[in-house]
């Protein structure tokens, strides 16, 4: 269990270091904070035709009103503690990028249902805004890598390798002496 701890939180605040950092910034941050932003248009355009994105901004056609995305809007703060939770615990390489991957996914996905939902509250009431974009989404967001990781360690713990209760601890014991 120290070890755990010790490998999470060096892992954590080595990316969350690099994350800050302004080369992290350039290649880690604000694509993703782009990327964040189209995809969230894109989803939105299925129903409303007057969304459009400039970079981080989102805005209605006509109104001009809108939103932006920024980085602490881009779902990574939990997508660095999923990571640092995933590759800190004991798995296989495989398992521990099939978990990340998957939770990369989750996390973003709600990321866009968060985007598309602020986009529309900011339209109606700043307060509802407000409070959702303060307290509800970010709990969420967070809450969303807890539960991926916890679903990761209850499929780890499932695909574990069954030890055999006749299986001697010592395989030496099992061959014959031999004269």
């Amino acid at each position: 269990m120290l070890r755990f701890v010790l490998i999470f939180i060096t892992l954590l605040v080595s990316v969350f270091v690099f994350y800050l950092l302004p080369w992290g910034q350039d290649y880690m941050s604000t694509p993703i904070t782009s990327a964040v932003a189209k995809v969230s248009v894109t989803v939105m355009m299925l129903f409303d035709e007057n969304v459009v994105s400039q970079g981080i901004t989102i805005h209605d056609r006509v109104t001009g009103q809108g939103i932006q995305v920024v980085a602490g809007c881009n779902g990574m703060e939990a997508v660095i503690i999923l990571f640092a939770a995933v590759f800190a615990f004991p798995a296989t390489f495989g398992q521990k990028i099939l978990g990340f991957v998957a939770g990369f996914l989750a996390i973003h996905l709600l990321n866009i249902v968060r985007i598309v939902s602020l986009y529309y509250l900011a339209m109606y009431s700043m307060t509802w805004f407000e409070w959702f974009h303060l307290y509800v989404w970010q709990m969420l967001i967070i809450l969303d890598a807890l539960v991926v990781w916890l679903l990761w360690l209850r499929w780890i713990n499932k695909n574990k390798p069954k030890r055999n209760s006749l299986q001697l601890s010592n395989p030496r014991e099992a061959t014959p002496a031999t004269p």
